[in-house]
């Protein structure tokens, strides 16, 4: 049997942060991940994540991040260009509920990977975070080329 599509580059499975504050969108995402391989970490909120990234004691190490843009209350970007700016290594991958090329085409000037409209699908997901994932572990990423 080959590796798993979730593997990161050490063959620990690989952790995605889930940030979004409908808790059965957070929840379906999480599990749907987990099935998949993925060790999934959920926050209901952006400055959740951001607490759960800058805990010191207990420092998130992801491989993706996987991002609402429209929670509330707050600025929908803000825990996106967070972690742009903290952790460049990281893919970031936005979520919505809708649609709005104008803003996707903001978030991909800042470096997030991809864009998904919820409903996800769960192949859609798969697909996007596998992506995303490998990129990580290869450092293809525009980040890594510029350094």
């Amino acid at each position: 049997m080959g590796s798993q599509p979730s593997a990161t580059g050490n063959g620990k499975p690989a952790r995605v942060l889930v940030v979004d504050d409908t808790a059965v969108v957070r929840q379906s995402v999480c599990m749907a991940l987990a099935h998949a391989g993925y060790e999934a970490v959920g926050a209901e909120s952006g400055e959740q994540a951001i607490k759960l990234a800058q805990d010191v004691r207990n420092p998130l190490a992801v491989d993706v991040i996987l991002c609402d843009i429209r929670m509330s209350p707050g600025n929908e970007v803000e825990p996106i260009t967070f972690f742009r700016q903290q952790y460049p290594m990281i893919p970031v991958v936005a979520l919505t509920d809708y649609p709005d090329v104008e803003l996707a085409v903001s978030l991909m000037r800042q470096g997030v990977v991809d864009f998904l409209v919820k409903p996800v699908l769960q192949e859609e997901l798969l697909m996007v975070v596998k992506r995303a994932v490998e990129q990580r572990v290869s450092c293809m990423s525009p980040v890594c080329e510029e350094r």
